[in-house]
């Protein structure tokens, strides 16, 4: 039996679909690429905004069509939030929220070795619910992501996935240990640990453990070459958590910062735990720490009630921070949230405008950033991504894109490239020495 599996949203959502499949493989199925004709389809939803609801119900009816036939299980983040509007759809036959997603491989199973009939849908109460345990043992050479939260209790205005994903909970320390260092045996360089708010990471454990203490443990027992992190609250990256990670040789010098806004009157009425002053200071004090870090961030426009000047701070926000990049998105109005009946609500045409408007100042910030590091000549350490007419994608430690061109078979393999030039956000650089 045939099985293809889709994803939309986040890196915890791959993650989680990843896991998917390999269970599928595990017990017999053969895993093909969505766009095949399959037996069965399983899509992982995503919430986050209109449309990735919308985009949501596209892809599940996609799946209909190509085989009307094929059992169509559905997981995820829109489904926990709306599990009658997906199973309003004709031909769903299986229906699951964010947690146990696991247990979609025997549904499928049983409906493909038994018949299609009837429904099933099974939402949990995301309130009495722990981690689920997942694992994912496929290795690439290059970059591995490995899931150690879910949850988030922050109730930001704005944001749906509080009720998507629930309360946070924690993978048990020795669960992400082993994860991380089956990666490293099996030759992945790189692990990125993520999550929904991996900042909250051990707060339901007890004890006191948490995420700087995971990264000193992991850095302590070498358990891979690098560490990267996911994104990060700016509140959770306070002088505690600098002093602790400070000394550590395997956690890479970027952070990304879930910013949202650069204005403090925008930050309270979306609810946020932090000052524009909080943000930044606690910004510096890392790039103390670390001398060559890189910071990037997520930037929304257009929230209800923001205004000329709001904005303007949030594109200040941009160069005094100095932000590598940011992932500037409009604000999606989502029912069930308070945001969405706020006044003030922001026509879609001036949101286009901020957004090209801040994507500009961003892009400015970046080929200063990028101008600098040429101009310094120090050599960046990059793991060798994608191959193409013999010129490679990489990406430093500290985040920054590279291309360079090489001999084919050197995928994976850890470089330092000479920086030449940039474009485009890219530097083009020169290896000069391939790593041990």
């Amino acid at each position: 039996m045939r099985v293809g599996l889709y994803t939309l949203g986040c890196k915890v959502s791959q993650y989680e679909t990843e896991a998917i499949a390999e269970e599928f493989s595990r017990r017999g199925l053969e895993v093909v690429p969505y766009e095949d004709v399959a037996d069965a389809y399983v899509i992982n939803t995503c919430t986050v905004t209109q449309e990735s609801d919308r985009k949501s119900r596209q892809i599940i009816r996609r799946a209909i069509t190509r085989n009307p036939s094929a059992v169509i299980a559905v997981v995820g983040c829109y489904s926990q939030r709306d599990s009658e509007g997906v199973l309003a759809i004709p031909g769903v036959d299986i229906v699951l929220g964010t947690d146990g997603k696991l247990g979609v491989v025997d549904r499928v199973i049983e409906r493909l070795e038994r018949g299609r009939g009837g429904s099933f849908v099974s939402i949990s109460d995301l309130s009495r619910v722990g981690f689920e345990p997942m694992c994912v043992t496929g290795a690439p050479r290059t970059r591995a992501y490995v899931k150690i939260e879910d949850g988030c209790e922050c109730k930001c205005t704005y944001c749906a996935i509080a009720d998507a994903r629930g309360r946070v909970r924690s993978k048990a320390r020795e669960d992400v240990i082993r994860e991380v260092e089956g990666q490293r045996e099996r030759g992945t360089l790189e692990v990125v640990l993520t999550g929904i708010e991996i900042g909250s990471y051990g707060r339901d454990l007890g004890g006191g453990y948490d995420l700087a203490d995971l990264i000193c443990e992991l850095d302590a027992r070498r358990s891979v070459r690098r560490i990267r992190l996911g994104s990060l609250a700016p509140e959770l990256v306070g002088a505690d958590f600098a002093k602790k990670i400070s000394g550590t040789k395997i956690l890479v010098p970027h952070f990304h910062i879930s910013m949202q806004s650069g204005s403090d009157s925008v930050l309270r009425r979306m609810k946020r735990r932090y000052t524009r002053d909080t943000a930044l200071c606690n910004i510096e004090r890392l790039r103390e720490l670390f001398p060559r870090a890189q910071f990037t961030s997520d930037l929304m426009v257009g929230f209800p009630g923001e205004s000329d000047a709001d904005f303007a701070l949030t594109a200040d926000f941009v160069r005094r921070a100095r932000l590598l990049d940011s992932h500037v998105f409009a604000y999606s109005r989502r029912k069930n949230t308070p945001a969405w009946s706020f006044e003030g609500q922001i026509p879609e045409d001036i949101k286009r405008s901020r957004s090209r408007e801040l994507s500009a100042v961003q892009g400015a910030v970046t080929d200063s950033i990028l101008e600098e590091l040429v101009l310094d000549g120090e050599p960046l350490i990059c793991i060798l991504e994608s191959e193409t007419r013999g010129v490679y994608t990489a990406h430093s430690d500290s985040y920054v894109e590279v291309r360079a061109e090489a001999e084919r078979g050197l995928s994976g393999k850890l470089v330092k490239i000479a920086p030449v030039s940039h474009k485009g956000g890219i530097i083009y650089g020169k290896i000069i020495e391939i790593c041990k």
